[in-house]
């Protein structure tokens, strides 16, 4: 996992943080991530991030649920255990579509949390690193990186000039890791960065 430097600065209205977000970009910053207590419509465009590809994900775990619950059902009653019910034919497709439907719906909605929460790295037991303890309460917390093409006083000076509160340097790793939030761990050592 890369450790990096970053600048981060405190905003108290959404306002104020998409106004930064603005600027940052079109200065040239390299955004790290913005964390907001409540989502502020419209930030995820002005931050250039793309649309979420989820539903396509759920599209393909829908249609793979349709395709395994069709074969398992046709190959019960016309190959492995082939029944005479009231008259019916074996392959009586109308009759199956609801547990069909169900299938699919189960294989799309489980399909879908599970990718959600491997792209948002939601898991028991995972760790990232917390740049301010406030952020997930009534802040609004701005993250750039410090880049060869940014300078740490520019960017803390760019903060300071958009009224940010609480504006500090952190050094961190970028990744997830195993571990927990009530033990301190770290995974590199404070070193001094010398450029």
């Amino acid at each position: 996992m890369a450790v990096k430097k970053f600048v981060v600065g405190c905003f108290n209205e959404e306002e104020q943080v998409f106004d930064a977000v603005k600027k940052a970009r079109k200065i040239g910053y390299k955004l790290h991530d913005v964390y907001t207590p409540l989502p502020v419509h419209g930030l995820d465009k002005a931050m250039g991030l793309r649309d979420t590809s989820i539903h396509t994900a759920g599209f393909i775990y829908g249609i793979t649920g349709t395709t395994i619950a069709l074969s398992c059902i046709a190959w019960i009653f016309t190959q492995d255990w082939p029944l005479n019910i009231g008259g019916k034919p074996h392959f009586a497709l109308p009759a199956w579509i609801p547990i069909m439907f169900e299938f699919t719906v189960l294989c799309a909605a489980v399909g879908m949390v599970l990718t959600f929460c491997y792209l948002c790295q939601l898991a028991p037991f995972v760790r990232k690193h917390h740049f301010h303890p406030r952020a997930t309460d009534d802040k609004m917390v701005m993250v750039i990186e410090v880049t060869p093409k940014s300078d740490e006083s520019e960017i803390t000076g760019f903060l300071n000039t958009l009224k940010a509160e609480d504006v500090n340097t952190q050094i961190a790793e970028t990744g997830w890791w195993l571990g927990r939030y009530d033990r301190e761990q770290k995974l590199y050592s404070d070193e001094t960065v010398s450029a």
